[in-house]
C-alpha cells in the first residue's frame, strides 16, 4: 500500500529538499578550489536550486491561501485540501468533497481530469 500524505505537504518538502540539495551542490564546489571556473558553476547550480526553492515556496503560499479548508472528522483539525481527494495534514484520514466518491478507496487519480 502506498504512503500518501496532503499535496499541500508534499510540495513543501520538495521546497525543502530544493534548499539542502542546493547547500551540498555548493559544498561539492569546494572540492573544486583549484578551479576556479567549475567551483562557480557548482556556487551558481546551488544558488539556482536555493531560488527555486523560494519560488516553489511563494507559489504553494500563494495557492494555500485559496485552498479549501474543511474540519477532519477523524482528529477534528481544520486542514486544507487541494483537489477533489486529499488527506489531513495531521493524521492523513482521506478526505472527499465529492459526494460520488465518498466511501470508495482513496486514490490520488481521482484528482486527475481524465478519471471521472
Amino acid at each position: 500500500m502506498a504512503k500518501y500524505s496532503s499535496k499541500i505537504n508534499k510540495i513543501r518538502t520538495f521546497a525543502l529538499s530544493l534548499i539542502f540539495i542546493g547547500f551540498i551542490v555548493m559544498y561539492g564546489g569546494i572540492f573544486f578550489r583549484n578551479s576556479p571556473v567549475v567551483m562557480m558553476i557548482f556556487m551558481l547550480i546551488g544558488l539556482l536550486c536555493i531560488i527555486a526553492s523560494t519560488g516553489v515556496y511563494f507559489w504553494i503560499g500563494m495557492l494555500s491561501t485559496k485552498t479549501i479548508q474543511v474540519v477532519c472528522p477523524n482528529c477534528g483539525k481544520a486542514t486544507k485540501m487541494l483537489g477533489r481527494v486529499d488527506m489531513c495534514m495531521y493524521c492523513n484520514e482521506p478526505l472527499t468533497l465529492d459526494q460520488n466518491l465518498e466511501g470508495k478507496e482513496f486514490d490520488e487519480k481521482y484528482n486527475r481530469k481524465r478519471s471521472k
